[in-house]
């Protein structure tokens, strides 16, 4: 057992669970704030719930040990409750818990990025309850078409998730995602826009009313975020080596270019810079990069950089022309950058993108990929949202919306200041 390997991934595990606070700030600070508690909560609660869930069965499902698409053809029976991975294998380059907890971590954010399209209006069991059904049935199984891979005893490879090893039976190549483009942010993206078509606009919904309440929240939030990405990004790697640097160096390298193109886009577009334009603008150029920072010399993380910030800044509108109150920006953000950083793997990625070989093979699934996780997450995640909104209620009622649901659904205030009640 590699013990430097071992304690690396430990490490960006630790990196990566710290990511889910960061978002708790980033999105606490873009509510109003009489919903900062009940913003934040939705995040730690998936925190709570998914990495009992992982522990109980999530693993067993997103790393069966074969080729299985959904459940319950390719659950590993005895990874339940993880009983079979206690001991570390002869030969293991690191423990099997090590990559049981990274991968959690991973879970965890994914589920709590969701939330952020359905801010101000959520409440919070019926939240819990959607975020456990839509880990189980598409986080996970999405998690093992992606990162589900086997060697054989001869180190030959045994079996894999479809999108990224299947397709390479198909087309002589397999879609890119080396930290999760599409298991993480298209997959969190298209489960957002779900759920913010299912709940509706929030009351006064219109370019300008809900403005963020605290931005040095945002900062903050987005510094942690980065700070832990790079758990993140040069973690997936499972190695110290030189390919987790080059995707330490393009998690600092893409976010950066993003971070100046926001900005620029909005001096052109409203006349000034904006700290929660810079935040958000380090976020897309994170979320691009995720799927490609092993893929890229740093230069091209640098063109796909400013290619997200400029055109996620842009995206952002698109909820107020197409009326879908994404309230914190998942889809313009999450979605879209994760379809960005996913397809121009098709045209950049080293040694197989069309750019390089004239060949659109690696565009072709790429975008396969993309589609296929899009679609998949969409539709599941507005039928559990439809049906528990019809239920048991997803929708807090309009006067708990317009005073502020901390009280309501928490019983606590975010700001109490000289023992007053705010």
């Amino acid at each position: 057992m590699d013990q430097g390997n071992t304690a690396f991934i430990l490490i960006c595990a630790a990196l990566v669970l710290l990511m889910t606070p960061g978002l708790a700030f980033f999105y606490g600070g873009l509510v109003k704030a009489k919903s900062v508690i009940s913003m934040m909560m939705l995040s730690f609660g998936a925190m709570g719930l998914i990495g009992v869930l992982w522990v109980v069965y999530g693993y067993a499902i997103a790393f069966p040990g074969s080729d299985g698409l959904i459940p319950p053809w390719s659950i590993d029976w005895s990874a339940i409750g993880l009983k079979g991975l206690l001991e570390v294998p002869d030969g293991a380059a690191y423990p099997p818990l090590a990559f049981v907890a990274f991968q959690a971590t991973f879970a965890i954010i994914t589920v709590a990025l969701v939330s952020g399209a359905i801010a101000d209006r959520a409440k919070f069991g019926s939240w819990m309850i959607f975020a456990a059904i839509w880990a189980t049935i598409v986080y996970f199984p999405v998690a093992s078409w992606v990162f589900n891979f086997g060697l054989a005893d001869d180190g030959s490879f045994a079996y894999g998730g479809w999108i990224t090893y299947g397709m390479q039976e198909w087309f002589g190549v397999g879609a890119i995602d080396f930290a999760g483009g599409t298991a993480v942010h298209i997959n969190a993206g298209a489960a957002a826009l779900a759920l913010a078509l299912v709940l509706g606009k929030r009351l006064g919904f219109q370019k300008g009313v809900h403005v963020p309440h605290t931005p040095p929240f945002v900062l903050l939030g987005a510094g942690l975020l980065w700070f832990g990405w790079f758990g993140f990004n040069a973690g997936s790697e499972l190695a110290a080596d030189g390919t987790a640097a080059l995707a330490f160096v393009n998690t600092i390298a893409a976010p950066a270019a993003a971070l100046l193109a926001w900005m620029v886009v909005e001096k052109i577009k409203d006349g000034k810079p904006t700290s929660v334009g810079a935040a958000s603008g380090a976020v897309a150029g994170l979320v691009a990069i995720t799927p490609a920072c092993a893929s890229l010399d740093p230069i091209w993380a640098i063109v796909l950089g400013l290619i997200a910030g400029a055109v996620c800044a842009l995206a952002i509108e698109l909820k107020y022309k197409w009326g879908f109150d994404d309230s914190l920006d998942v889809v313009g953000i999450h979605l879209v950058g994760g379809l960005i950083g996913t397809l121009y793997l098709g045209f950049f990625a080293t040694a197989t993108g069309l750019f390089w070989t004239g060949d659109a093979t690696q565009l072709l699934v790429q975008a396969i990929a993309a589609v296929s996780v899009l679609v998949y997450s969409f539709v599941l995640a507005y039928v559990i949202g439809f049906a528990i909104e019809k239920t048991i209620g997803f929708r807090v009622k309009n006067e708990d919306e317009v005073a502020g649901i901390d009280t309501v659904v928490h019983g606590e205030e975010g700001y109490v200041l000289e023992g007053a009640r705010a």
